[in-house]
């Protein structure tokens, strides 16, 4: 059965470094045996349709296998499926719809990110800015967009994010994905 995924690079194409250009990411994807590959923006967001029956999880590892030989560098990648896309977007508890979309973003993780992880900040000291745990995603609300955000640094620190993969998109390339997604 043929299943459409989104696969997430974290930190390519920023500032001259870790250079993925799309073309060849799409031939890599293809090169793995998948098809009907998109990408979308620079900033390593690629569309694909599988016949496989491997989980996310091998069909991140392998392309991750495959960036590195490609390339000569390792990325971290989440690969979600379409499904799991439009699960998050509607468990949003922020009013997506009222929103422009530098003010909202998903941070997507590897694994769940345990309230735990945040419970030490202090979620008054940053308001209006505001944050929500989800299924291995955390919603980030900041009004005036994350480049001046305070409390967006903070959630991303090293220390709460320990052993996880974290990549964040903005909610017009959330709502993008999920619509690629959705195309086959």
């Amino acid at each position: 059965m043929a299943t459409t995924y989104a696969a997430l690079l974290r930190g390519i194409n920023v500032s001259g470094h870790r250079k993925v250009p799309m073309a060849e990411l799409r031939s890599v994807l293809e090169g793995l045996g998948h098809r009907n590959v998109r990408t979308y923006l620079q900033s390593g967001n690629a569309v694909f349709t599988t016949d496989t029956d491997a989980t996310g999880d091998e069909l991140t590892t392998a392309l991750e296998d495959a960036i590195e030989r490609h390339f000569g560098f390792r990325v971290e990648c989440l690969v979600r499926d379409g499904d799991y896309l439009t699960a998050v977007a509607e468990a949003c508890p922020f009013p997506a719809a009222e929103l422009e979309g530098k003010q909202l973003h998903a941070i997507y993780y590897s694994g769940p990110a345990e309230p735990e992880r945040f419970a030490a900040i202090d979620r008054e000291a940053y308001r209006p800015e505001e944050f929500a745990l989800g299924d291995r995603v955390l919603y980030l609300y900041v009004p005036d967009g994350l480049g001046r955000s305070k409390l967006g640094d903070v959630v991303t620190r090293p220390s709460l994010t320990k052993g996880l993969v974290a990549t964040a998109r903005n909610w017009n390339t959330v709502v993008k994905l999920i619509e690629m997604t959705h195309e086959d």
